[in-house]
């Protein structure tokens, strides 16, 4: 026998299944790779946030209402970052990854799923303290139109400067991160001379191709959210942007272990996910 809260939960996940088609089908947004616990989860507290009592509640408005879309794709992403995010890893490119990219005339780099910016500023000091600056371009994208107007704005809760500058020291900063910023009531603004070579733009992981031929790429907590099929579908973007022996950042809980595109990459660092495209792969 089904109880009722059984046959909730099923009914559920068919206005799942029904509200990812019809966000690809209306808007061309495809979540259909998304893990499925995690997507749910989202999408039932977006309709709670929209004061609707379910997923099923959401497609009318998703049919009929053009102005709900900023609302579902800022909900569905997960825009959250810190200045030298794990600044082990940034420790180790500086290391090991920027000496190698230095002996190249020029430098692309593809920051994919940028959320608000924070590890693009995190590259540009980096990039600034070692020289690259001048030979290096950022490439910064993100799906999320409202977090890339805050990357390109570079204004953070100075509230977190403590953490954020305990980051740049382990992660091997040659400065004081307080250089790199204008700080103002409870706000800091990273200093614009930073995103001198930087380009923000709107890319789609999921349903775009590649964006940039890039000597490095730095994709970090994103591909947590995916299901096996798509992260191999990404992973196997990256492969075909990246030069040959160019090098691949994924984040902490990603790796390339149990994919399919595993043979194609060397192990630069597992513990810190670095890894570098094999020339022959390329």
């Amino acid at each position: 026998m089904t109880t009722s809260a059984g046959t909730d939960a099923k009914v559920e996940d068919i206005a799942l299944e029904v509200f990812i088609q019809t966000l690809r089908l209306r808007y061309g947004y495809d979540f259909s790779g998304y893990a499925r616990a995690s997507l749910k989860r989202r999408v039932i507290e977006l309709a709670h946030a929209l004061a609707l009592p379910n997923i099923g509640a959401l497609l009318p408005r998703l049919l009929y209402d053009p102005d709900i879309l900023d609302k579902v794709v800022t909900h569905l992403s997960v825009p959250v970052s810190e200045l030298f995010r794990d600044p082990e890893v940034f420790a180790r490119l500086r290391e090991q990854v920027l000496p190698v990219l230095a002996s190249w005339p020029r430098v692309n780099i593809w920051q994919a799923g940028c959320a608000c910016g924070e590890e693009v500023y995190s590259l540009a000091i980096m990039l600034a303290e070692v020289g690259l600056n001048p030979r290096a371009q950022i490439y910064a994208t993100d799906f999320n139109d409202h977090a890339l107007e805050r990357a390109a704005e570079g204004i953070f809760d100075a509230r977190h400067l403590a953490a954020y500058d305990d980051n740049y020291r382990r992660a091997g900063g040659s400065a004081k991160l307080a250089d790199y910023y204008h700080a103002r009531y409870e706000l800091v603004r990273m200093r614009r001379e930073l995103l001198e070579r930087v380009v923000f733009a709107h890319h789609n992981l999921v349903t775009d191709g590649v964006f940039a031929e890039a000597h490095l790429i730095m994709c970090r907590n994103v591909l947590i959210y995916f299901s096996q099929p798509l992260k191999d579908r990404v992973l196997q973007l990256f492969a075909d942007s990246l030069v040959r022996g160019g090098f691949l950042v994924l984040g902490s809980k990603e790796t390339l272990r149990f994919s399919a595109l595993a043979d194609r990459f060397e192990i630069v660092s597992e513990r810190e996910r670095i890894y570098r495209l094999k020339p022959e792969a390329a």
